[in-house]
């Protein structure tokens, strides 16, 4: 259950013209694959409503059909869809226009703009497939054009990776008057964090229930249990024994994607609802059955984890069934298969008979922790100076390299700019990464380590 505020709960308009990405946007802020959507327009027909959290309040998020300019005068759908949109948009606290951001705005758009700006309700333009831009790190100069609506800043999205979906509903809260100020907005992601989301992920049939159920029984304190079909993701509050909880994402066996067609619409949604666990975790489990040869299935979820930022472990079960012979096998496939992930620590368990559950956990809290790490500026820069004492950048052409300083700005995953006059080798830049996870560890997460160079620093002196 969600606590819930006096008065009625808010109301969030999304609304654009037809396959800018509403549909697919509406499920990324709902958190559920809700909304249908295809890649063709005019999927969505009728409002559709939602109800769903942020910061701890409850609102009802409207996801709308494409809206046209003179709707109401072409045929009756493209009418009906129209008036639906535009009776969204009179009972809404705040609307969300979404557009393309990988084109120039249209005269669609520019209609749209000039109906919502006489609405009578706060809009924030969504500037969704953002992914799709040149350079993401400059969107701000990608997405000039889009001014011209004048509705303000338009935010850069991604609907189907989830970037800046956080940042949409904090500006959508904020014009509505649900948040007072983005520091409130900090303050209520810092008072209730919530638990780490942990996702088990692995072929089918590999142990990934029963180990959470092991977890779960072990552990006698099962918060909360939101079970879907055996081909939905299920989300499990467990609280251990030590006050420690955890929010497990069992989800259904992400099959090789030749193997997942389209037509097979089970089995394709499943892969879909897999994927989104794993872009809402904190911590990804992947669960291998050590009694069966690491494959490449094994190794392309492992990339998966990678691509999306998250800290890994990696969980051998059903480790009572191995025999001397299996577990030198198990190595060297472990080493060929997934040495490019050498900082995922592994955990030996059998879901049978409970061995290792105390070490899964342990190794889940690591990783996290390694997620999760900050280290000071002075620090970093101490490590740089030491790292290239030991062994200088090569030359780039004729040119000596100079790597100024080191900072973090971010982390979850953490990444690492070193700054310097010129590019560095991969080699160079793996020799880099090496040294720093010597120095700082960062358990159990990858790390984005990246050199920024800036050609004119040697004029600068």
């Amino acid at each position: 259950m969600t606590a819930e505020g006096p008065g009625p709960r808010p109301i969030v308009a999304v609304v654009g013209r037809p396959n800018v990405g509403k549909s697919t946007l509406v499920n990324r802020l709902a958190g559920g694959r809700q909304a249908i959507t295809e890649e063709r327009s005019g999927v969505t027909r009728d409002r559709t409503t939602h109800q769903t959290e942020w910061r701890g309040r409850t609102f009802t998020l409207v996801d709308t059909g494409g809206w046209l300019p003179g709707g109401r005068g072409t045929d009756p759908l493209t009418a009906a869809v129209t008036a639906q949109a535009e009776q969204a948009v009179a009972g809404a606290d705040a609307i969300v226009l979404v557009v393309d951001a990988g084109g120039e705005p249209t005269s669609e758009d520019h209609a749209a703009a000039r109906w919502l700006r006489g609405a009578g309700a706060p809009v924030v333009l969504a500037a969704n497939k953002a992914d799709r831009l040149a350079d993401l790190r400059h969107a701000e100069a990608e997405l000039a054009g889009w001014h011209a609506l004048g509705l303000g800043e338009p935010l850069p999205v991604s609907a189907i990776h989830g970037t800046g979906s956080g940042d949409l509903l904090d500006a959508a809260f904020a014009a509505a008057g649900m948040l007072e100020t983005p520091e409130a907005a900090e303050d209520a992601k810092d008072a209730a964090p919530g638990p780490p989301a942990v996702a088990l992920l692995g072929r089918p049939n590999v142990g990934k229930s029963s180990l959470l159920n092991r977890l779960a029984g072990a552990d006698r304190a099962i918060v909360d249990e939101r079970p879907g079909t055996t081909r939905d993701a299920v989300d499990t509050l467990v609280t251990t024994d030590d006050g420690r909880t955890y929010r497990f994402v069992d989800t259904a066996g992400l099959r090789r994607p030749a193997k997942v067609r389209r037509s097979e619409a089970t089995e394709y949604y499943a892969s879909l609802r897999t994927q989104r666990a794993l872009a809402s975790a904190d911590v990804a489990v992947l669960v291998l059955d050590a009694a069966e040869v690491i494959g490449e299935h094994e190794q392309q979820l492992a990339r998966e984890v990678l691509d999306a930022g998250r800290a890994l472990v990696l969980c051998a079960n059903q480790w009572d069934r191995m025999d001397p012979e299996r577990s030198e096998d198990f190595t060297r496939e472990r080493e060929r298969r997934l040495g490019f992930v050498p900082f995922a620590r592994l955990v030996r368990t059998s879901a049978t008979t409970g061995r290792g559950m105390g070490k899964l956990l342990d190794a889940i809290d690591e990783a996290l922790e390694g997620w999760q790490q900050r280290v000071p500026t002075g620090r970093l820069n101490r490590w740089l100076a030491d790292a290239v004492a030991a062994t200088p950048p090569p030359l780039h052409g004729t040119r000596p390299v100079r790597l100024r300083y080191a900072s973090q700005p971010s982390t979850s995953p953490p990444k690492v700019v070193v700054h310097g006059n010129a590019p560095v080798p991969d080699t160079y830049r793996r020799y880099l990464e090496r040294t720093l996870r010597e120095t700082f560890s960062f358990p159990g997460t990858p790390v984005d380590l990246r050199v920024k160079v800036r050609p004119r620093w040697e004029d600068r002196r």
